[in-house]
């Protein structure tokens, strides 16, 4: 059972959470700044995901993680196809799907893109303590896995 919170710490809760959405839309900027191959970061963060994530994915599944429409999800699928750094076969176990995988050519493209990055984040660690990082790590990570959890069970 949740217990009751008062107004200043609701408040609290919600200006941290705008201050990450607003870290997330400047850090995404930037980002997308860097990006070679005309990669989009939508088609970046797909290829992440699949370095981070599985080796392979249905399109639908990959919708979910990104809670996109499954037309977004095509789309970006499509692009990243079109360079070639990924494929989509039909899977071999159902009449219907798909089955998208990460190329080596989208393995590179990823790298590519992580390295073109290096000033941005060069930059972020002139500004900002190492340690202060790494201590804060866990907080968001358990964050990410909580919202995780609240998206899946809906």
């Amino acid at each position: 059972m949740s217990k009751s919170h008062n107004a200043s710490e609701l408040e609290d809760a919600y200006r941290f959470f705008n201050e990450i959405g607003i870290i997330a839309q400047l850090s995404a900027n930037q980002m997308q700044r860097t990006l070679p191959h005309n990669l989009t970061l939508s088609q970046f963060s797909v290829l992440n995901w699949f370095s981070r994530v599985d080796a392979k994915a249905s399109p639908g599944r990959l919708a979910r993680a990104f809670q996109v429409s499954k037309g977004a999800m095509t789309n970006t699928l499509h692009k990243l196809s079109d360079k070639e750094f990924i494929t989509i076969e039909e899977d071999p176990d159902s009449g219907r799907s798909k089955i998208v995988r990460m190329t080596p050519a989208g393995a590179n493209a990823r790298k590519a893109a992580i390295a073109a990055s290096h000033p941005l984040l060069e930059d972020f660690l002139d500004r900002f303590d190492q340690n202060q990082i790494t201590e804060l790590l866990p907080l968001l990570q358990d964050i990410r896995s909580h919202l995780d959890r609240l998206r899946e069970n809906s």
